[in-house]
């Protein structure tokens, strides 16, 4: 099966005699309109269109209404039978692809292409292709609008809200060109919207940004695998990982393209003990780099049939590609992977892997994982990732740090004995089991009819038992495990 770009590959597929073309894609208008300028200039061949609400009509010669062949076997059997070389375009096809007489008539009609030159093209959101099918098809990827393309839909937009506010608009040009190209990835009815609604209000300032920039990741993440993060938290907030947070500094300026000639970074690997912050390491290493954050979800990615799974992934991680520079937190990457009877999840890492090693727009990729022992070999070797930091449990000084934070923000404020005195009875306390004994200090201090103290707090962390006691025996492994291997983020 050849996988193309559109425009011109389009004529040249009509040219090779290609019978079959699959268009996968949400923006029909455009695909249609490449089929139509692709035939006018491959010999001005005809252009039907079938729907099966509206049936077969012709697209390039108005005809007025031709409401025909509404039935799928109907306007296969009509393509198979007529003697009228065309380019036939079926929309929504592909819930029919399941019976097996119209898959017969899509291989009759591709066999028959040497005596009537008749190319079926399919074109719909996702287009499964019958095994039966492939030796005859070529996939065709429908192009998004390009900057020139958007810059016009944007002054567009400013015209028609000149005309209807009766003046110019106040426009910041900065803030135009960052419209036109945070419109990237959107079709051309969506970058109308979008653009419309950041004029609405008579102006365009930088402050409308935002919120066409929300509005796009809603749009773009339909399958709801992918999930904008709004809070970010400050790199202040993050304790006991120096090092990764100065490893992330230095490759600030070769990710946002200020360090010339320096290569793009592309990811890390945070394995460690469980409630250590990984998760937090990952939201602020979007903060470091000044980029939005999106939460990629790969459990949600499994489907129960057949290679839907991996063309789900396929189509978040073409969105994570459309809305870079950011950076892509995968959480407990090991979960997502394990492999299952089906062969789904081995097909979903191959999927994954290709992308982490291919892929060359600006995502930063941070994947998380507990347990090293589930984690693929293929997905731990260099190339996928620039580096393997190792998360522990935090020292004494780390611990001092994340008592003070999450005290802060519970209108505790603890001085440096307070601090000293809770790190040292908190040895083996993780980032989770710190802040719950705050939060449950807060629950004893309500209880007695007091304010919170650092007593309280004292208390809560003497009658817990944390994980590095309760499971030291599998902490022991992984602390193991990692020595020598990977990088301490600890520093």
């Amino acid at each position: 099966m050849t996988q193309l770009g559109s425009g011109q590959d389009l004529v040249a597929l009509l040219a090779s005699r290609v019978p079959i073309v699959v268009m996968e894609t949400r923006d029909e208008a455009r695909a249609l309109g490449v089929v139509g300028a692709a035939a006018a200039s491959a010999g001005n061949l005809p252009v039907f269109r079938w729907t099966v609400t509206e049936g077969l009509a012709r697209q390039d010669v108005h005809l007025g209404p031709q409401r025909f062949n509404t039935e799928p076997a109907d306007v296969l059997n009509f393509v198979r039978g007529t003697d009228l070389p065309g380019v036939y375009v079926l929309v929504d096809f592909h819930p029919y692809l399941d019976d097996p007489r119209h898959v017969r008539l899509l291989k009759d009609i591709g066999q028959g292409y040497g005596a009537v030159p008749r190319t079926v093209v399919l074109v719909s959101h996702a287009v499964p292709v019958p095994v039966e099918l492939e030796h005859l098809v070529a996939r065709l990827t429908v192009a998004v609008p390009d900057r020139v393309e958007r810059a016009t839909v944007v002054d567009r937009a400013i015209a028609e809200a000149s005309r209807h506010h009766g003046g110019p608009l106040v426009v910041d040009p900065h803030a135009r060109d960052l419209l036109v190209e945070n419109l990237g990835g959107l079709s051309i009815g969506e970058a109308e919207r979008l653009a419309r609604g950041a004029v609405a209000d008579g102006a365009l300032v930088p402050a409308d940004l935002p919120v066409v920039m929300q509005a796009k990741y809603q749009l773009l993440n339909r399958g709801g695998v992918l999930r904008y993060e709004h809070d970010v938290p400050d790199v202040a907030d993050l304790g006991g990982m120096a090092a990764l947070v100065r490893w992330l500094g230095l490759r600030r300026a070769a990710f946002d393209g200020s360090g010339a000639g320096l290569e793009p970074p592309r990811g890390v690997l945070l394995v460690g003990v469980q409630g250590c912050g990984k998760s937090m390491a990952a939201k602020v290493a979007a903060g470091v780099f000044g980029v939005p954050l999106l939460h990629l979800d790969l459990a949600a990615v499994h489907n129960k049939y057949v290679g839907e799974s991996e063309r789900i992934l396929r189509e978040t991680l073409a969105t994570a590609d459309v809305l870079a520079p950011c950076v892509v937190w995968v959480d407990e990457v090991e979960k997502a992977l394990a492999d299952d009877e089906s062969g789904a999840a081995r097909r979903v890492l191959g999927t994954l892997l290709t992308w982490l090693a291919e892929r060359r727009s600006s995502v930063f990729v941070v994947a998380t994982a507990n347990d090293v022992s589930a984690l693929p070999p293929e997905l731990v070797r260099k190339g996928r990732f620039d580096e393997l930091f190792f998360v522990d449990l935090p020292d004494a000084a780390a611990r001092a740090h994340i008592l003070r934070v999450h005290a802060a923000r519970r209108g505790l404020v603890l001085d440096e004995a307070q601090a000293a005195l809770l790190a040292d009875a908190s040895a083996g306390f993780s980032g989770a089991e710190l802040e719950h004994a705050v939060v449950s200090a807060r629950y004893a201090a309500y209880a007695g009819g007091g304010a919170v103290t650092a007593d309280h707090v004292l208390g809560e962390l003497r009658a817990t038992r944390p994980l590095s006691v309760v499971m030291a025996e599998r902490i022991a492994a992984l602390r193991a495990w990692a020595t020598g291997r990977t990088v301490p983020a600890a520093g």
